[in-house]
């Protein structure tokens, strides 16, 4: 999120100044000299503050610091507000065309019934298909965790009724009271 407040500028009483936190621009830019690129692309040399703000103003663009960090910061002479429209469609072109993943969660237990599995096992399937991954747990309560490979056949036996629409991204391991294995789905392309 960009948090920006309008500055009016007096020697450009057209213009409305946007500073922004992650851009330095026009007399928002508190070096004294800045290297100066022109619009073109072209390297004017280095200049001072208020030599760049006046030729910005003479082509009516806005002075947007680059490369705070260079010895002497590097600026160039832009239309500001259509380098941020520019970027703010980029990044909502971006945001479009990225896949959220979301964890879906199958709760087993060692001693599972063939027909509980047969449903968790649909429901896992279905998520997959969704393009969600699926983290397949099994609880030990009780003395039931001094027989950690029951429960490890259960999940071995579960990715591998999986294993034609997804992959094992972590195999069985044991976190706590709690032996997990995290599938994720298979890329078609």
């Amino acid at each position: 999120m960009i948090l920006a407040h309008a500055l009016y500028s007096p020697n450009k009483p057209w213009r409305w100044l946007i500073i922004s936190k992650d851009m330095m621009v026009n007399e928002g830019i508190r070096s004294r000299e800045l290297r100066l690129i022109d619009q073109n692309g072209e390297q004017l040399g280095i200049k001072t503050k208020f030599e760049a703000l006046d030729i910005a103003a003479r082509v009516n663009l806005d002075v947007v610091l680059v490369a705070p960090n260079a010895k002497p910061p590097v600026a160039r002479i832009m239309d500001y507000g259509k380098y941020r429209f520019e970027q703010q469609k980029k990044d909502k072109e971006a945001r479009k065309n990225q896949k959220i993943i979301n964890l879906k969660e199958v709760r087993l237990s060692p001693t599972i019934e063939e027909h509980d599995f047969n449903t968790k096992l649909k429901n896992a399937r279905k998520f997959l298909e969704k393009g969600d991954k699926v983290k397949a747990s099994i609880r030990f309560k009780g003395r039931a965790i001094t027989h950690k490979e029951i429960g490890q056949r259960v999940l071995d036996r579960f990715s591998e009724a999986c294993k034609d629409i997804s992959t094992i991204e972590t195999h069985p391991k044991m976190d706590g009271r709690s032996m997990f294995i995290l599938l994720a789905p298979k890329n078609e392309k």
